[in-house]
């Protein structure tokens, strides 16, 4: 009798909207939380484990036992009737997670819609009032040492500030809101609840590394900071939708990983550096966390004599798995450490050059300054046009 329950429930997964995971969109179904009524990928179930029975009742689809009750309820609900129910009010500044995105924006989206019920309740939306205070854990420029700071968002000032202690009546920066991108980076920094501001500073990208106590901490600026965007954007493109400017709140880094570059003149050797691939700007540093990067080059269109290929040219001694990116100015011999890398980095650098321009790519402000160690290149207004 279990085996026919088994198999009706594994015919409702081919039902519209069953086989993907109702929380990340994973097309690996392999779970479900029978209260709920919904179809999980296995690392949304492990999530909803932890949000307790009163909430979530996990049920593996091949490997549990099901009763005639637990099936009835699969049936009368479904990932569609459930997203009714849970994601009512969900705000258009808020990231709903995909399966490849960090641990701890898929965990808080789970805990806000089915523990919080915040997509249910307006009120419970602390993070659209347009204006947060409270203290994050912020690494230092030059010691690399976490220190509490206060940080202070205002969207009608359009500013981000911190103040390097608690008495202090001047911050220690002002940040435009407008001119910051924010990432959550738990691997890189080595903490689950980590995020990364970064803005233009003089001609030069700036980063800051912060950390909060709690996933729901992180998870919360980082949507007053898209919250702030979104409101001041839709007040200066009126013309435009929600979704439409939403594209341009924050934006996740296409590629990061270590890749080793040779100099700009002929012979010098490769040197290990840590890269970022950030739309059309991509920059190298020492480590992965300083807060300078030590080069940027800006990746233009094809047409612009913009290219990646395969290899070396000849006379460049090569060292492991090599490419080359082409730039009107200088071409960049490049170096990963295992092919399957190699392969990431041309495919990313290869679809953001053969993408024309945006408008605002076009008319944006590139300020170049070159210094000892390379091109640093500023780019303004990503804002969407």
């Amino acid at each position: 009798m279990s085996d026919r329950y088994q198999k009706f429930v594994l015919d409702l997964v081919q039902r519209p909207g069953n086989s993907n995971c109702a929380d990340c969109l994973s097309p690996n179904v392999e779970y479900t939380s029978f209260n709920l009524g919904i179809f999980l990928c296995e690392a949304c179930a492990s999530i909803h484990r932890s949000l307790g029975v009163g909430i979530s009742k996990v049920k593996s689809i091949k490997m549990d036992n099901w009763s005639e009750d637990q099936v009835k309820c699969m049936e009368a609900c479904g990932n569609l009737k459930a997203r009714e129910k849970f994601e009512q009010l969900v705000p258009t500044c808020y990231k709903r997670p995909r399966d490849k995105d960090p641990q701890v924006l898929r965990e808080q989206w789970i805990r806000a819609k089915y523990e919080r019920l915040e997509f249910m309740d307006p009120e419970k939306q602390t993070y659209l009032a347009g204006f947060k205070e409270g203290y994050l854990m912020k690494r230092g420029k030059d010691d690399k040492k976490f220190q509490r700071r206060r940080f202070v968002l205002s969207e009608t000032d359009n500013t981000l500030k911190y103040y390097n202690k608690e008495d202090a009546r001047e911050p220690k920066a002002t940040l435009r809101l407008d001119e910051i991108n924010a990432v959550i980076v738990p691997e890189k920094v080595g903490n689950p609840n980590a995020m990364q501001i970064t803005f233009e500073q003089g001609s030069n990208t700036r980063s800051l590394f912060l950390q909060a106590e709690t996933g729901k901490e992180i998870v919360d600026w980082f949507t007053s900071i898209r919250s702030a965007k979104l409101n001041r954007l839709t007040i200066a493109y009126p013309g435009a939708t929600e979704a439409e400017l939403a594209q341009n709140l924050t934006h996740s880094f296409l590629m990061e990983g270590w890749l080793s570059k040779t100099g700009p003149r002929q012979g010098d050797a490769f040197r290990r550096r840590w890269f970022t691939l950030e739309r059309r700007k991509l920059m190298y540093y020492d480590d992965p966390m300083d807060a300078f990067p030590k080069g940027e080059i800006f990746i233009g269109h094809e047409d612009k004599q913009f290219a990646v290929r395969d290899g070396l040219p000849p006379g460049i001694k090569s060292q492991g798995f090599c490419f080359t990116l082409k730039t009107p100015d200088r071409h960049f011999h490049l170096s990963a450490e295992v092919l399957e890398d190699k392969t990431k980095w041309m495919q990313a650098l290869e679809s953001v050059i053969s993408q024309p321009l945006s408008p605002q790519d076009s008319s944006s402000n590139f300020g170049i300054k070159q210094n000892k160690k390379a091109k640093r290149i500023s780019v303004l207004n990503l804002v969407r046009h």
